[in-house]
């Protein structure tokens, strides 16, 4: 049985972005998308639980994808690391939402309600 051509790809959520999809990286754009004025760097770190070199190669890789960006500054006479989401990093994270909003949607209504399993 084949299925209907306007079923040909259904599952296939192109939306889900590598960039974003990686869970260091998910956790990172979301920490930042509830703090619009950003975070500096070791919040952001203690947040995502990440290692300092865990966090900064995963923010160059958002930084080059132009998702967040950095500031650096000062704060109490100390350096310090601002990180931001940028205005279209903020929308393309929406839009990657919605897409795993679908999948969520589209896996609840494939696996149906859950089957009776105790013994009869």
């Amino acid at each position: 049985m084949r299925l209907a051509d306007e079923e040909d790809g259904r599952f296939s959520y192109e939306g889900l972005d590598r960039t974003i999809h990686e869970k260091a990286r998910l956790g990172v754009l979301t920490s930042l998308v509830g703090h619009p004025k950003g975070l500096p760097f070791p919040d952001l770190k203690r947040l995502c639980n990440l290692t300092d070199g865990n966090l900064s190669r995963h923010l160059a890789v958002l930084q080059e994808a132009g998702l967040v960006s950095l500031e650096k500054g000062h704060a109490h006479n100390r350096p310090q690391t601002l990180c931001r989401l940028t205005p279209a990093g903020r929308a393309r994270f929406l839009e990657y939402l919605t897409v795993l909003e679908q999948v969520v949607r589209d896996a609840a209504e494939a696996a149906g309600p859950a089957p009776d399993l105790r013994p009869a």
